[in-house]
């Protein structure tokens, strides 16, 4: 009867869904690396050789690494403040934020990037006059920097502000601003000492899915010309076989490393320090 009864307890079904969901990413991640090491059956290796002895690989990916840095930084800047503001003393803007922050989804990233060039393209006058104030940011590698930041923070806006949100229902904010300020804090220190902790473990989710975008992105630094990992696997692919299925398992097992730190070091944080 016991048998009976713990048989009947047992997720079955649970454990088929997972094993389906198992397969269904583990096996094309299998047949890549399958294909990436068939090139020359003598030397299984040769594909990621070739591609890690490559000046082009290393050059363009520790610049998308840069860049999506950059851009991890520089949207915690803007949106941490953004939706710490918002659920303290503007809720009723919730709404509107979370649809502006939908528009990348809506917007292609195509019409963004000629939005930039046609914007950004041009030097800015004074008006009436032929004083030229600002010469093109195209012109110069650091503008286009600029502008390639910024438009990887329009197209990772949605997925960060969602995490940051998330994290910010987690925790009290009210509690802890009247707390800290009782205690003579700024706003400054209120959102680096006390907001920022609390919220790592959704900020580092944004993070993540933020490098993911950018150093996987083409759109963008294809027709702002930046010599950006996207583009250099895209071409890859164009010309060679079996180095961009290397790249592409690379590239797996690096985001699931991440995946796996990020549950190392903060697993389980988050939630314990919203409880205080």
């Amino acid at each position: 009867m016991n048998f009976l009864t713990r048989l009947r307890k047992f997720p079955l079904w649970s454990w088929l869904w997972f094993l389906l969901g198992t397969l269904y990413f583990i096996l094309p991640l299998l047949a890549t690396f399958e294909f990436s090491i068939s090139w020359d059956p003598q030397d299984l290796s040769k594909a990621y050789v070739r591609v890690f002895e490559d000046g082009d690989f290393w050059e363009t990916f520790l610049y998308s690494n840069m860049l999506a840095i950059t851009t991890i930084v520089a949207n915690t800047i803007l949106i941490v403040p953004t939706a710490y503001w918002i659920r303290l003393r503007v809720p009723e803007a919730r709404r509107i934020v979370e649809f502006i922050t939908l528009l990348p989804f809506v917007v292609p990233a195509i019409i963004l990037v000629f939005g930039l060039i046609g914007v950004y393209s041009s030097p800015f006058n004074i008006p009436f006059t032929e004083v030229t104030l600002v010469k093109p940011l195209t012109t110069f590698k650091f503008g286009t920097n600029l502008l390639i930041v910024a438009g990887y923070m329009v197209l990772a806006m949605p997925y960060m502000y969602r995490s940051v949100d998330t994290g910010m229902r987690t925790v009290d904010v009210r509690t802890l601003t009247e707390a800290a300020q009782s205690l003579g804090a700024g706003w400054f220190t209120i959102i680096t000492r006390v907001i920022l902790p609390n919220v790592r473990t959704a900020l580092l989710s944004g993070a993540l899915l933020t490098f993911a975008i950018v150093v996987g992105e083409v759109t963008l630094a294809s027709f702002l010309g930046v010599n950006a990992f996207g583009p250099y696997l895209f071409l890859l692919g164009q010309h060679r076989a079996y180095e961009p299925a290397a790249l592409s398992f690379v590239t797996f097992l690096l985001t699931w490393m991440a995946m796996g730190l990020i549950q190392l070091f903060t697993g389980g944080q988050g939630q314990a320090a919203g409880a205080h």
